[in-house]
């Protein structure tokens, strides 16, 4: 496999992301939509997670396509995002039809932001406006790290941020990962500047440092955030024509790859959770094979955007955690 052109979610053709943040609240918004509707599932292998509409995503329901997918800060407060979302996409005429009646299908989840340092004493929650400012900026090129849903985010050691990455296969399907890192676990190794995903990385996307040459098996991490505090959230994507059982299978398929990224990962104390989505612009020529492959992708994937959504952000007064950056990007350049 190999990058997409923008290695972004958005070289699924036809996807679109938006972003929106609040510096003051130090927390924000990121809103997947596209052109029309898509096929969407998701599986959850966190102990805490935050969700909306979750239930119509089972391959059982009667909604089997949705018309946006929100990553949110905010705790439960940022579930509100999709409100926001929902009245932009209601003005535009979207929606399931219902007699004469648009309803937007618009699942939503959230991370926990309200201890980062930024001013959480508002009055009206101030999600769903940001929720809307993020769909009415929907494009195919979007900022990472310090920005969107990941604007707030930290980890275990250092601070978090929003990731994406893509991956266009020989079969000619292409994969996308969009996620926000807020993770209990860390993302580098033990300290150093090399990152868990390295074994995955791309043409240096995360700054080719290459694995750490060893780490100690017998280290026993403590949580250093309390329980609600920690999530990663993601959306994996391809242009595969996928039901929704298999859009789910092939989100289940990309934990592995949030494993890889993140140590520890999948806790009690994490809301980690993984959507998948299916814009159906390509059948599958062969399924079995194709859908073996779409799995595998969506976990290397998955651990590159978290990856890069760590070595992305940046630093910002009143940071209650150092950034990659700062910790480790002028040593690296200083010996590169």
């Amino acid at each position: 496999m190999k990058q997409g052109p923008r290695n972004l979610i958005t070289d699924v053709e036809g996807l679109l992301v938006g972003n929106a943040q609040d510096a003051v609240l130090r927390s924000g918004v990121s809103v997947l939509t596209g052109a029309r509707p898509f096929t969407a599932g998701l599986h959850v292998m966190g102990g805490a997670p935050g969700t909306r509409e979750s239930d119509l995503l089972a391959p059982d329901r009667l909604v089997q396509e949705v018309d946006a997918l929100v990553l949110s800060g905010g705790s439960a407060f940022g579930l509100a995002a999709c409100d926001g979302v929902m009245a932009g996409l209601r003005a535009q005429g979207r929606g399931f039809a219902v007699g004469d009646q648009r309803v937007p299908i618009v699942p939503g989840a959230i991370l926990f932001d309200l201890l980062n340092g930024g001013n959480k004493d508002w009055q009206n929650t101030p999600y769903p406006a940001l929720g809307l400012e993020a769909l009415q900026a929907a494009s195919d090129r979007f900022a990472l790290g310090t920005a969107g849903a990941g604007f707030g985010a930290m980890t275990g050691t250092l601070k978090g941020g929003l990731g994406s990455a893509s991956a266009v296969l020989d079969s000619g399907l292409t994969v996308g990962a969009l996620v926000a890192v807020n993770a209990l676990g860390s993302v580098n190794m033990g300290g150093n500047a090399q990152f868990w995903a390295a074994p995955w990385e791309i043409d240096a996307e995360f700054g080719g440092l290459g694995p750490a040459h060893a780490h100690d098996p017998h280290f026993e991490p403590e949580p250093a955030k309390r329980a609600g505090e920690a999530t990663t959230i993601a959306i994996i994507a391809t242009d595969a024509a996928l039901d929704q059982a298999q859009v789910t299978r092939m989100a289940t398929a990309a934990h592995d790859g949030m494993a890889r990224a993140i140590h520890p990962s999948h806790s009690l104390l994490d809301g980690d959770l993984v959507f998948g989505a299916a814009t159906g612009a390509k059948p599958l020529a062969d399924p079995l094979r194709d859908m073996f492959q779409l799995g595998h992708a969506a976990a290397c994937v998955l651990a590159r955007a978290i990856a890069r959504a760590i070595y992305e952000a940046k630093a910002m007064p009143g940071d209650l955690q150092p950034c990659w950056q700062d910790v480790y990007g002028t040593q690296m350049r200083a010996t590169h």
